[in-house]
């Protein structure tokens, strides 16, 4: 078996195979830095390199590692797993996402675990899975952004034969898969790229550390490995589209930016496997260049997080106006509005939060809405909260009728269809104390400078931490919950079974606000809603019908048409047809 790897400024190379032999790397005459062997080694066989005497580490590009991040990697073959579903792809238009945190989205935190709830998704009427991050990770448990083998699978979900069977098993529920990919930052421990090369640069720092290398010396290499573990993730676990983590802190000075490399490299795949892939950005710039076509001068991702569209409908159902929900809450339902028809809020305005202007606006004639994630809720929006609570089921109950008839592509998070009652905390599982316990004074100090007493923070060390934030799959069938669920049902069935409703034209879109309630108009469907917790009159400006309700309201009929909503009410319309004659 070939063996390769990149240590431009090693002088010696070997590979130790289980623990027993060692071997030695030549340099690739054809490579500079690279050095290579053929070795004798099977599907599961132990290896770790050793630079010039030093002690053995790790395969930068290893495709497991059974003993977590520090332990010796394991050989895959990827052409080994007995793939059951032909899965042509599913595209990004027309989709309703869900994001799971594989390790709480059931108690067992285990793909083989997870497997066992896809029929609720597929119920549901959701269309892609979005991953949390499943490189590994020290310890057990966490939210996976701190992984450190970019091509691995942690090792506690199942590794990279678990991760299959579920991304087959979804396929046989017609859902496609997507994976959130960090390329910012490793973790603070277990990350062994460094001795191997110039990963990593100090001529720019983030709120991580030094930034990885993208226009530095050597960068050319580490853009290769990241653009290959992410064509890996595509090509050889068969998903259909990957999110990138934070590209705002993807620091690149060069001529042709590490993003467009890397779209450039997915739509080549893409092609050549005849299926569509995408990548969906998290980005905090507000820039229309983040998607907008190579063509036209962007760097070609398929579409990004709207999180303007997020701080605009939390301040709406929540009231909250501290930190960057300031300028939101300030606008009342109108920023809603304006994010609804114009993608962002903040599109070149001032942002009171940064205390600076902020963002560009969007060609709403020329940039499909469904380039735009639209959300209320999300794993960071929850997670870094001081107590990781959600919103209720009465705020959910407004929220995901503009979610889900928004003209963005919606995504829920986990458990939000039903209301959970589980909180979605902040968790780590270090095993050094000393990171372990400064993890943990850090969080607390951080929501001490805001008000909470330190001991109501949770601690990330404590598994409890974890174990709170594991769904409860008793609660969807408990009062309350059930009806939750049949309106998201209600809802993305609509979604899907109307063309109005993914009609990707953004400059069609109108949405009025008034007061506490907001009329929003996609073809000839009125979703209305009252944020308020008072009765609310709004009004309509053709007449129509009710299609979904909840709770259920009252068309107002004659020349000034409205809908009479109870309080934190919300309800779709469909216009009357009406005949001549």
């Amino acid at each position: 078996m070939l063996f390769e790897v990149w240590a431009p400024h090693a002088q010696q190379v070997e590979i130790l195979i289980d623990d027993r032999t060692r071997h030695s790397l030549g340099p690739d005459p054809a490579r500079a830095g690279w050095w290579r062997a053929e070795v004798p080694a099977e599907q599961g066989t132990r290896y770790a390199y050793l630079l010039d005497g030093g002690p053995p580490l790790p395969d930068p590009r290893s495709r497991r590692q059974p003993e977590g991040p520090d332990g010796a990697s394991a050989v895959v073959g990827h052409d080994t797993f007995d793939w059951t579903v032909p899965w042509p792809g599913r595209a990004l238009p027309g989709a309703v996402v869900y994001e799971l945190h594989v390790g709480t989205f059931t108690p067992e935190g285990t793909f083989d675990a997870a497997i066992e709830r896809l029929p609720h998704l597929a119920r549901l009427g959701i269309t892609h899975i979005e991953l949390m991050p499943v490189c590994p990770f020290p310890g057990t448990n966490g939210w996976g952004y701190e992984g450190v083998s970019l091509w691995a699978v942690h090792e506690p979900y199942g590794g990279p034969e678990g991760m299959k069977r579920f991304v087959d098993a979804a396929h046989k529920q017609c859902l496609g898969v997507v994976l959130d990919v960090v390329h910012n930052h490793l973790g603070p421990s277990g990350n062994h790229l460094p001795p191997f090369g110039p990963y990593f640069t100090d001529r720019h720092h983030t709120p991580w550390g030094d930034a990885v290398n993208l226009d530095a010396p050597g960068s050319d290499e580490v853009r290769d490995f990241l653009i290959g573990s992410a064509l890996s993730w595509l090509r050889d676990y068969r998903l259909d589209g990957l999110r990138l983590d934070a590209v705002h802190a993807l620091v690149d000075t060069r001529a042709l930016h590490f993003l467009e490399e890397l779209s450039t490299a997915v739509d080549g795949l893409s092609a050549a496997l005849g299926r569509p892939l995408f990548l969906i950005a998290e980005s905090d710039l507000n820039d229309p260049r983040t998607t907008a076509p190579r063509q036209a001068g962007g760097l070609g991702l398929h579409a990004q997080w709207s999180d303007d569209f997020h701080h605009a409908l939390h301040a709406a159902v929540t009231g909250e106006a501290q930190g960057y929900y300031a300028d939101f809450a300030a606008a009342g339902p109108a920023a809603v509005a304006k994010t609804l028809t114009g993608g962002f809020f903040h599109d070149g305005s001032w942002s009171s939060f940064r205390g600076r202007h902020h963002g560009r606006p969007l060609d709403r004639a020329a940039a499909p809405a469904h380039r735009l994630l639209g959300y209320a809720q999300t794993h960071d929006q929850i997670g870094n909260r001081a107590t990781g609570d959600r919103l209720t089921p009465d705020q959910l109950t407004v929220a995901a009728a503009l979610v889900l008839t928004s003209p963005f592509t919606p995504m829920l998070f986990m458990g939000e269809e039903w209301g959970a009652g589980t909180p979605w905390q902040f968790f780590t599982d270090h095993d050094d104390p000393e990171l372990g316990a400064a993890i943990t004074r850090g969080r607390r100090r951080e929501f001490a400078g805001h008000g909470w007493a330190e001991e109501d923070v949770p601690d990330p060390q404590d598994h409890a931490t974890r174990d709170r934030s594991c769904l409860d799959w008793a609660e969807p069938d408990r009062p309350g919950h059930r009806e939750l669920l049949e309106w998201y049902r209600g809802l993305i069935a609509l979604r899907r079974s109307e063309p109005a409703l993914t009609d990707p034209q953004l400059d069609t879109v109108v949405a009025t606000a008034g007061g506490r309630t907001l009329r929003l108009a996609r073809g000839p469907f009125r979703t209305v809603v009252n944020f308020s917790d008072a009765p609310a009159r709004v009004p309509l400006d053709v007449p129509c019908e009710v299609v979904l309700a909840r709770p259920s309201c009252k068309v107002l009929p004659g020349p000034d048409a409205a809908v009479q909503l109870p309080p934190r009410g919300a309800a779709v319309l469909r216009a009357r047809v009406t005949v001549n004659g």
